[in-house]
């Protein structure tokens, strides 16, 4: 038997159906805005300061191509016993758009971390990043260890070790030629909301990811590696960094095709503290979602020891 609806009952139906998916992506936190030397920077807040636990505020950000939503599978453990912010990095989504290559240095970019730490009030924080927002991560924890809690760093080898194989290993240098590519002065007339959404499965986040895309500024995604992606590395001596000062957690998804597992290689030299490094074989460079369940266990576990698994899966969001 096939039941009939009337139009009014189908209507209020799409519109519960509607609602519980709004409510649903409103639930991941809430939005607010920091000024960064006058470049406005969007974040989504989730949980609260603990004052009695002593807990530091975790900041998290993402990498290319990409936003703070690219957290949603972890925000919601990490807030059960943090306060979290994630924000979308200048150029992306609804943070400010400034022009020009030299507004995307990564110094600049570790001033935008700073103004986000400082707004919250808290004198040190968690930094967890991934991709870019892994060198940011990295590169704030060498200039403020005093801020730094501690480090957790996915998909996004030490600079040393980077610098190491872009100079050494031909692997790693023909993996990283769509970075020269993104180089030239025409390559964002080249690149589509479309083909930066490549990697994102499910037609419902697609489309999302599309829409904030369209949003963002093309050009100033591209000048991060304009600004700071070594142009001729073999012909380069790599900086020298200062080491690591707080306990670091990473992981590596081993089927990442853009940074290869070889630049992993010595990171113990560079960390004067403790190192935990966590390889994923079957997961890729957005590792955060290859294995979502994995990556949220064990950061919460990391951050908060003695607490139960913390990922649901009838939560995740794919």
């Amino acid at each position: 038997m096939v039941a009939r609806f009337s139009p009014m009952t189908r209507c209020l139906a799409a519109a519960i159906l509607f609602l519980g998916s709004t409510a649903r992506a409103q639930e991941i936190g809430t939005h607010g805005f920091v000024d960064s030397d006058g470049v406005r920077l969007h974040y989504v807040m989730a949980g609260e300061q603990h004052a009695a636990s002593n807990r530091p505020l975790v900041v998290m950000i993402h990498g290319f191509p990409d936003f703070w939503y690219t957290w949603r599978n972890q925000m919601p453990a990490l807030a059960q016993h943090f306060q979290v912010v994630a924000y979308d990095q200048r150029g992306y989504n609804k943070s400010g758009q400034p022009a020009g290559v030299d507004s995307y240095k990564t110094e600049t970019l570790v001033g935008d971390l700073l103004a986000i730490v400082d707004h919250f009030q808290c004198r040190k924080a968690v930094i967890v990043g991934h991709d870019w927002g892994g060198m940011v991560a990295w590169t704030f924890a060498m200039r403020y260890p005093e801020r730094t809690d501690r480090l957790v760093i996915l998909n996004l080898p030490h600079p040393q070790g980077l610098i190491r194989e872009l100079a050494n290993n031909p692997k790693q240098r023909l993996a990283s030629a769509y970075a020269r590519a993104f180089q030239e002065p025409d390559a964002a007339s080249k690149t589509t909301p479309e083909m930066l959404a490549f990697w994102v499965s499910g037609a419902e986040t697609k489309q999302k990811y599309v829409e904030m895309f369209r949003r963002s500024s093309i050009e100033g995604m591209l000048n991060y590696y304009k600004a700071n992606f070594p142009r001729e590395a073999a012909d380069q001596p790599g900086p020298e960094f200062p080491p690591i000062q707080c306990s670091v957690l990473m992981f590596h998804g081993l089927k990442d095709t853009a940074l290869l597992p070889g630049a992993l290689n010595g990171t113990w030299n560079w960390i004067a503290r403790d190192l935990t490094l966590i390889t994923i074989p079957d997961a890729g460079h957005f590792v955060q979602h290859d294995a979502a369940e994995l990556v949220t266990n064990r950061l919460v576990g990391w951050l908060a020891p003695g607490t139960p698994a913390a990922y649901d899966k009838s939560q995740r969001q794919d």
